[in-house]
């Protein structure tokens, strides 16, 4: 295939990609900038005199260990049930013909865009009422029912491109249904599977107002709560502290996506899967 020649709309395309990356190239040379150098502000002008005070600064239980520490139990324990949640609810969804499948699919797609703040004041009565504040797990579970109603509707598709061919041979094998889920439909959608629990720690991952408004102990507040503390009641911010903390906290998700980005292939591969 010969490429298109490049033409006014190609150029315009290139110069709209340039200024998009840019756009996003340059909050990241603040951070870096800011966090080696001394005296950094809200202008990020290169002074040529880097320093590692800013990190030493930051690097202790109070201010870094516990609260990212928190963070990882609170999204990791929530991804983690978010998955199991949602492999069950989208299976009988993905695999059976209900007489109201479809009106349940719009109505978890109708809960996908009801805001957290509109919920919060009555999830907070209910939790205190039931002394389940200042609690992680109670706080993990309503992430994780937070997080459902898309999960199920990304679970849904991607089970819905395993052939059911494959399940009724594990039944002619005297398999049940959870069987044939555990052993041969979620081994075959794992990107899928992968692309969910990723998409949900991100998402909890800077997640503030939940943890804000559930966890009072600043000890069980997470990452995305404890960034506050940067700034001072009156006004003032530490710039340096502010940015050398935003690196370190931004470390865990971008080495989460390195390490299962191979399971990101895109297409399944089930061609051989079906034969015969």
């Amino acid at each position: 295939m010969t490429s298109p020649k490049k033409g006014p709309a190609a150029l315009a395309s290139y110069a709209v990609i340039l200024v998009l990356f840019l756009a996003f190239l340059l909050p990241f040379a603040w951070l870096i900038l800011s966090s080696i150098e001394t005296g950094s502000g809200l202008n990020a002008t290169p002074t040529w005199h880097f320093t590692l005070a800013n990190f030493k600064a930051i690097l202790n239980v109070a201010t870094v260990y516990q609260p990212m520490l928190n963070s990882l139990i609170l999204s990791g324990g929530t991804a983690l049930l978010t998955v199991v949640c949602s492999a069950l609810a989208a299976y009988p969804l993905s695999r059976f013909h209900m007489r109201f499948g479809r009106s349940f699919l719009y109505t978890i797609l109708f809960a996908t865009g009801l805001p957290i703040t509109a919920v919060m004041v009555p999830v907070y009565s209910l939790y205190a009422r039931f002394n389940l504040v200042d609690s992680e797990p109670a706080t993990v579970l309503f992430m994780t029912a937070s997080s459902l109603p898309f999960a199920i509707w990304m679970t849904k598709n991607f089970m819905d491109g395993v052939p059911v061919s494959l399940e009724e041979a594990a039944w002619t094998d005297g398999a049940n249904w959870l069987q044939s889920l555990w052993r041969v439909v979620l081994p075959l959608m794992a990107p899928g599977i992968v692309v969910v629990f990723i998409f949900t720690f991100v998402m909890q991952w800077g997640n503030f107002f939940v943890p804000f408004i559930l966890l009072l102990t600043p000890d069980k507040q997470p990452a995305s709560v404890t960034i506050y503390t940067f700034f001072s009641q009156y006004g003032e911010v530490a710039y340096g502290q502010l940015a050398a903390f935003s690196i370190i906290y931004t470390a865990p998700v971008i080495a989460l996506y390195g390490v299962l980005s191979k399971f990101l292939g895109g297409a399944f591969n089930l061609t051989g899967a079906v034969k015969g």
